[in-house]
């Protein structure tokens, strides 16, 4: 699926351009949906928002750059939430409070692996609006950070960013389902801050320069690595270095939006691997973890959370941070602190 995808929407063309009607319609509801939304709710909230968000389809690393953000706001001395729309949960009561232990199933994958990852408190509601009125009500913290919330126009937000894979870009350039684009380029005439994952040019600061990402222009454009961290066992959390895995034989698996990312990783680190990728926010059964005799079984931290149960002595996640400059956080934080300074009506 993950290489079709890459022929229909980020190869060379335009395979789908007699689909180009049903991108028309698809950016007018989307743009009357904005519309309305935004009309309805124009007053601020009492806590300055960030939206962490993309205008493309698929996985460009939104979920690690969120952690980052966590953690670079705590450590300036806010106390941040998450908001999520828990993509694959299937609660019967919202707002829900995600905790390490909660279900994916419940919650959906990458809520439960932010929960993990950051220990701070994480809001699953698909009304993300009510699920920040639930954190101000329960007085969860002093910032909200909405992951995947660029589109979710109900949510008021003080700070957006979008966040681009280095190598795929906007693809063809053309709106769903013809290409990629959830919304017009110039979409990112609005956002605040745009993330490249995988830049290959920056200059000194982190700074991406326009003609680095073709039919992208930001003023604030910044670089972002994904790198590898530790490698932890499933069953008994030993934990080993990426390196470890230089010349050792594995079955990796994917379930996320660009699959082809992570097993680049694992290459990078010299593994022997058997690359298997399976649909974003896959439900794993036993049976997809594979029998290959002598091989580690290797995975995501998104996909780990929900194969805990059941996961075989051989399986292991391989964790990764964002690293991003210092430039960037500087700025960040500056818009932070004049957003809380601002007034709320």
């Amino acid at each position: 699926m993950t290489s079709l995808v890459d022929r229909l929407w980020y190869g060379k063309g335009r395979p789908l351009l007699l689909l180009t009607p049903l991108s028309w319609l698809y950016q007018a509801v989307a743009e009357a949906r904005r519309r309305k939304a935004v009309e309805a709710h124009t007053q601020k909230l009492s806590v300055p928002v960030v939206v962490v968000g993309n205008i493309t389809a698929g996985g460009t690393g939104k979920s690690p750059l969120t952690a980052w953000l966590v953690g670079a706001i705590q450590a300036a001395g806010w106390r941040p939430v998450v908001l999520s729309r828990g993509y694959g949960g299937n609660s019967s009561d919202y707002p829900l409070l995600v905790t390490e232990d909660t279900l994916p199933s419940l919650a959906g994958d990458e809520p439960v692996m932010l929960a993990q990852a950051t220990g701070v408190p994480v809001v699953v509601d698909p009304d993300r609006r009510r699920g920040a009125a639930y954190a101000l009500d329960n007085a969860l913290g002093n910032v909200l950070i909405s992951d995947d919330g660029l589109q979710h126009y109900r949510l008021p937000r003080d700070i957006e960013l979008s966040v681009f894979d280095g190598s795929r870009g906007v693809g063809n350039g053309a709106l769903i389902p013809v290409g990629p684009l959830r919304e017009p380029v110039n979409r990112l005439d609005t956002v605040d801050f745009v993330i490249v994952n995988g830049a290959t040019t920056a200059d000194d600061e982190g700074r991406v320069p326009p003609e680095a990402l073709s039919g992208i222009k930001h003023p604030q454009m910044y670089a972002m690595d994904l790198q590898p961290t530790r490698l932890v066992n499933l069953k008994t959390g030993e934990t080993r270095s990426p390196e470890s895995l230089h010349g050792q034989k594995i079955r990796s698996i994917a379930g996320i939006g660009n699959p082809t990312r992570f097993f680049d990783t694992l290459k990078a680190l010299g593994a022997k691997q058997i690359a298997v990728p399976f649909p974003d926010h896959h439900r794993f059964r036993p049976e997809d973890l594979g029998t290959e005799s002598g091989h580690l079984l290797v995975m995501t931290a998104k996909d780990g959370v929900k194969c805990r149960s059941f996961a075989p002595d051989n399986a292991w996640v391989l964790y990764v941070e964002a690293k991003l400059p210092r430039a960037f956080s500087e700025s960040v934080l500056e818009k932070l602190r004049a957003s809380s300074e601002a007034p709320t009506s």
